[in-house]
């Protein structure tokens, strides 16, 4: 009988232990009534853009844990910026603990619910282990893994994620830009986009394209970076980095809500990164540093700071043929920004965005299409579909520019900014922690996304050694 009951009593045990560990955010939720966040080791400014709003749900009080230094000044200045600002400003209260110990004391505090991750990205994959691992849900700035090594563990999180029932989810903010919105909606329909094409590797089907800055305003003020920032093994090399964004927009637009699987889907096949040439002059301004630190010095050349920051990728998804790339300047032209360039190429149209300077550096979106049909057929159907769109979104309309080609005029109370597309993230995920799950694509979505990119930079670096070693024969 005393047996009987003991495997009794330990089956029970199990069954709570299971329990516990599959609801722990239900349990945090339910003793604290709302969402708690924790902020660590903030280094990049997306960790502050996070709290540029208020959200009724989230509580108030917010607790950093990082080491001192320049980085933890910066964003406390920011959030305190976002307090003090006229047009709504929010009321953060900021408690920081910033002593070497900071990571050991925040998974012992257990002070909050969500840990947001926007830093230095050699640590980032190992703070989102340690944080689901102690079963905190996690935001974290893209990217989530710089290389191979971070990749294998990012997969190990995932599992960790669903054994304890918590969320582990990335900042994809340019999904919330209204061109790409409309990009995606345009291309859905078949009457209009017609068919996705396959492409080719001269010709691919979709091409994403990105110029970003080093020196550029956040906030209305200038943006100070850290000098980690321009060292590749700490921020990880433009090829893993920027394009997550356009291999995440790949994705989420020609393949709305479906699940990808990289061991299947995907197929690399070509990669190459180069760098952008930095003065110290250049660099003095944008870090406030007067020389370059000593982990710098390894890429420092000609007396400027070489940064592989600019990278291709060329691939196939699901059998269509896309290529994503980035590239980096130090500045950008008067007026101007960072840009981007998108393409999608269906049977009967192009959707294109431009973000030149005929654009006045403003994203706009362009269906072009294919001469080959009835162009009077075409505009009739697509005249139709803008009338079902304009219900969606109200104030978007149709322009023709000439025989084939159509603009898009947006209302400027869609074009809210890179900077408020934080906010709309952090509604996203604050709804996917009120249903407890994410979306069954995000994660198999996000495993490919970082796949490719940590892949592609292995087959980068092994072109560099490939013409290296033909140099000395």
């Amino acid at each position: 009988m005393k047996h009987i009951l003991f495997i009794v009593v330990v089956f029970c045990m199990i069954i709570i232990s299971c329990s516990t560990s599959k609801n722990s955010y239900s349990s945090i939720m339910s003793e604290t009534g709302s969402v708690k966040l924790i902020t660590l080791d903030p280094g990049h400014f997306h960790a502050a853009l996070i709290q540029n709003k208020f959200y009724p749900q989230v509580d108030s009080t917010v607790y950093v844990y990082a080491p001192k230094g320049e980085d933890l000044n910066e964003h406390l200045k920011k959030i305190e910026s976002y307090n003090l600002q006229t047009i709504n400003p929010t009321h953060w209260n900021e408690i920081v603990y910033d002593e070497s110990d900071y990571l050991e004391k925040m998974l012992a505090d257990r002070k909050g619910n969500v840990v947001v991750l926007a830093g230095n990205n050699g640590k980032k994959t190992d703070y989102i282990e340690r944080s689901l691992e102690a079963g905190f849900n996690v935001l974290a700035d893209k990217p989530m893994a710089i290389n191979s090594d971070n990749f294998f563990l990012l997969k190990k999180c995932f599992s960790i994620a669903k054994q304890k029932g918590i969320l582990l989810y990335d900042i994809m903010t340019e999904r919330n830009e209204i061109t790409t919105i409309l990009q995606r909606e345009l291309s859905m329909s078949t009457d209009v986009y017609g068919i996705q094409e396959k492409g080719s590797p001269e010709d691919p089907a979709i091409v994403k394209e990105s110029v970003h800055h080093f020196f550029k305003n956040v906030s209305g003020n200038p943006l100070k970076r850290p000098a980690w920032f321009f060292d590749v093994d700490q921020e990880g090399e433009g090829i893993v980095d920027v394009t997550t964004h356009l291999v995440d927009l790949v994705q989420w637009e020609a393949f709305p809500e479906k699940s990808i699987d990289y061991y299947k889907d995907i197929q690399l096949l070509d990669a190459n990164h180069w760098t952008t040439a930095i003065s110290l002059s250049e660099f003095r301004q944008v870090t406030g540093m007067t020389d370059y630190p000593d982990f710098l010095l390894k890429d420092v050349k000609n007396d400027s700071l070489r940064v592989y920051c600019n990278g291709d990728i060329l691939y196939r998804l699901k059998g269509v043929c896309a290529k994503v790339s980035v590239t980096w300047k130090y500045t950008f032209p008067k007026g101007g920004g960072d840009t981007h360039f998108s393409i999608m190429k269906g049977s009967k149209c192009n959707l294109v965005i431009r973000q030149g300077k005929d654009q006045n550096y403003q994203p706009e979106l362009y269906v072009e299409a294919v001469k080959k049909q009835d162009l009077l057929a075409f505009e009739k159907t697509l005249n139709a579909l803008f009338k079902k769109i304009a219900l969606k979104y109200p104030g978007i309309t149709l322009q023709k520019q000439s025989k084939n080609v159509w603009q898009v005029m947006i209302s400027p109370k869609y074009r809210v900014g890179h900077e408020a597309h934080f906010g709309q993230v952090m509604d996203n995920f604050l709804l996917y922690l009120k249903n407890r799950q994410l979306p069954s694509w995000e994660v198999p979505n996000m495993l490919a996304k970082y796949y490719l990119t940590t892949t592609a930079l292995e087959v980068a670096k092994k072109k560099d050694k490939s013409v290296t070693e033909q140099t000395y024969k």
